[in-house]
């Protein structure tokens, strides 16, 4: 059982996010100099001292789906001009943007949730999980929902989204690790998302399925 206190002494070292900092605690059976080690690993550590910095250069890039069928605006910012006219950004810039196309999240961020859509979701899963065939004690309720909240919040919120070319990050660990390897405060701002007749009376197309074809065929 990780400890409150260890998590907040790790995200004190550190600067890197609770949820972050639980599980690389988790993930180092408590041992504090290796969850220390596994977020440098993976560029946390650097990111968050980078945290507080000003990022308010940047770029405004555009992903069109084959056919014209989705299309994605995304500003994401940096801290110089220099390191926004660098390939290595504008990469990074144009793979979210095909990502958000791909995946169709809501929102950056997960503090950018309304609290009622949160606490509507918590109450849909609530009963939910209460309605089920074998009855179960509250305190299990209690932890399938916030499991089942977690799941939610990784399909919604861009950042705790795995990407689409490699699942095995999460859009955050992509951006932070840029973070350490350019030297700048890299951050998501904002996107909007289009996608062709939404909202309308229409056939379902998966555009996610066609954009995974499409990085399948080009060996991603």
């Amino acid at each position: 059982m990780i400890k409150g206190a260890d998590i907040m002494a790790l995200r004190e070292r550190t600067g890197v996010g609770i949820n972050d900092c639980k599980k690389a605690l988790e993930e180092a059976n408590g041992d504090m100099e290796k969850a220390v080690e596994l977020l440098r690993e993976k560029g946390m550590a650097s990111a968050a001292k980078k945290a507080g910095r000003i990022a308010a250069e940047g770029i405004v890039d555009s992903y069109i789906h084959l056919g014209g069928k989705v299309g994605v605006l995304l500003e994401v910012n940096c801290e110089t001009d220099f390191v926004a006219r660098g390939d290595k950004f504008k990469a990074l810039v144009h793979d979210i943007a095909l990502h958000i196309a791909a995946a169709k999240p809501e929102f950056v961020n997960e503090d950018e949730i309304p609290a009622e859509k949160l606490a509507q979701e918590r109450k849909i899963l609530t009963e939910q999980a209460m309605n089920e065939p074998k009855p179960k004690p509250a305190a299990v309720i209690e932890k399938m929902v916030e499991g089942r909240i977690k799941k939610y919040l990784e399909e919604i919120v861009l950042m705790d989204q795995k990407f689409v070319k490699n699942p095995d990050k999460t859009i955050r660990d992509l951006v932070n690790e840029a973070t350490a390897s350019i030297g700048e405060k890299i951050s998501v701002r904002r996107f909007v998302r289009f996608e062709m007749g939404e909202g309308l009376e229409k056939r379902k197309d998966n555009f996610a399925d066609e954009i995974n074809e499409q990085l399948a065929k080009k060996g991603y």
